[in-house]
């Protein structure tokens, strides 16, 4: 009789095959992507095709993906370092939206600035107010030992509905014919593109940010005592690792960086502050990370992929009329498959043939 079971491994995956194990994983949700698609009537072939060629088959795409991938990144960046510490912070999107409307009262109060005033005064109070955010579960996880995940996904829904009210009232346009956005901004508070395309200079803002995270975490005191109480919380606190200032540190850094992703987003994408700049990045953000397992350079390459295949979504709809919805189940396809891959980095599977 054939016995099987799940052994730890005595040393985990090496480079070559952890990134064995993630393409796998990728391939597999790609095949249940096709299975589903074949049930709704869509040849796989020629769906993935559609999924691929719409998000990285012609310039326009690259530059949509690669546009899209901006605000992810920032967002991945900070749950990243959230989740490093095994702090559990899934309001991303909330923050983002605080970001968005602190940014947004900036370009509105003081639109005379000039740019080299008014966007690091835009970028100042959209990470003040997205670190405000992620420092209320913190606080609260460490006074009152609420769960982050929980608090965290409902204030989502409050900073969202703020956001709402403010487009919806005391900011809407009196010219918008009575659609809920607000003025534009000026010239002045706007992020520019890139020459010729339709990429804006926040790309730089993601390389600038991402190298420092890097090297924040690779060669300081301080990202070296959040690997270790991550790793083990007991030893961390035995070790004299003040873990509840950590916490409050990564939720602040967390919330800071989906806030910088929202200034970008009102400011560089939409030039206005509008309900349609919620779309989600701050849960796509949760994928790429994980995607990335959580390495700041690794999160650059996931979030153009995820932010690829938004655009190829949109491209299945118009050519093969596929549900919107799909781009949702792709993502958690991936995310599943990703994490239950990560399995098999630190265990194995032994057979032992039993009389």
């Amino acid at each position: 009789m054939l016995h099987m079971r799940i052994a730890k491994r005595q040393e985990p995956l090496g480079l070559g095959g952890s990134c064995l194990v993630l393409v796998l994983a990728l391939a597999l949700s790609l095949a249940l992507s096709g299975f589903l698609l074949f049930l709704g009537g869509t040849p796989p072939v020629k769906g993935l095709s559609t999924l691929f060629h719409g998000a990285f088959g012609s310039r326009w795409a690259f530059e949509d993906s690669v546009l899209k991938a901006i605000p992810i990144f920032l967002c991945s960046l900070g749950v990243a370092i959230a989740f490093r510490l095994k702090v559990w912070n899934i309001g991303a999107e909330g923050q983002f939206a605080l970001g968005a409307v602190g940014a947004t009262w900036v370009a509105l109060s003081y639109p005379d600035w000039p740019a080299y005033f008014l966007l690091p005064a835009m970028i100042a109070m959209a990470a003040a107010a997205g670190g405000f955010w992620g420092l209320i579960p913190a606080f609260l996880r460490q006074k009152l030992r609420t769960n982050e995940i929980i608090v965290t996904l409902m204030m989502n829904y409050v900073a969202i509905l703020f956001l709402d009210y403010l487009v919806y009232g005391v900011w809407k346009d009196p010219t918008s014919f009575g659609f809920p956005m607000t003025p534009a901004f000026s010239d002045n508070a706007v992020v520019g593109k890139i020459g010729s395309s339709s990429i804006n200079w926040g790309i730089f803002h993601c390389l600038g940010l991402g190298f420092l995270m890097w090297g924040f975490l690779k060669f300081t005191r301080l990202g070296f005592e959040l690997k270790a109480a991550g790793d083990n919380v007991a030893a961390a606190r035995y070790a004299g690792i003040p873990y509840d200032r950590l916490v409050m540190l990564v939720m602040v850094m967390s919330g800071a960086l989906a806030g910088w992703a929202g200034f970008l987003e009102a400011s560089a994408t939409v030039n206005r502050l509008q309900p349609s700049i919620m779309v989600g990045y701050g849960y796509t953000a949760i994928v790429v990370a994980w995607l990335a397992r959580l390495n700041p350079l690794s999160i650059g390459i996931a979030s153009i992929l995820l932010a690829g295949l938004r655009v190829g979504v949109e491209n299945l709809q118009l050519d093969l009329q596929v549900p919107a919805a799909f781009g949702g189940i792709l993502e958690g396809l991936i995310l599943l498959t990703v994490l239950a891959g990560g399995l098999f980095t630190h265990y194995k599977i032994e057979r032992k043939r039993i009389r």
